[in-house]
């Protein structure tokens, strides 16, 4: 039950209690995350004043403060997929622009269920 609660509470907050932009943000985000949408991400050396790297295509990004580092996840082709990982630090940043036009419903937020995550795969590693 209060989990219930828990949910209708949220579910509550993200209908009444954003506004379009918000909307339309989180659901922009939501699309990256699948791979829909095309970006470009420059990684700039602050001191050098250049450009270090430039990765295009459909990724998903994730800043991960822990190891001070940017995660690029970029969907390459069918099922096919390549992650890097990029060290910031406090000469090296990085922008990341959004490449095409991507239509959006500010009046409906999106969810993304997938089946497979919740039981998914199992490697049985048996040692000799």
């Amino acid at each position: 039950m209060k989990k219930l609660l828990i949910l209708i509470s949220i579910t509550f907050a993200i209908l009444f209690g954003c506004t379009d932009a918000e909307m339309a943000s989180n659901n922009l985000s939501k699309a990256a995350e699948q791979f829909e949408i095309e970006r470009r991400v420059i990684f700039y050396n602050g001191i050098t004043d250049t450009y270090m790297l430039t990765v295009e295509g459909r990724c998903a990004i994730k800043v991960d403060g822990v190891d001070g580092q940017l995660e690029l996840t970029c969907k390459t082709g069918e099922k096919q997929y390549k992650k890097h990982f990029l060290g910031l630090s406090d000469n090296v940043t990085y922008f990341v622009e959004q490449l095409k036009v991507v239509d959006v419903d500010v009046y409906h937020y999106r969810v993304v269920f997938k089946p497979e995550a919740i039981i998914p795969d199992i490697d049985l590693v048996i040692s000799k």
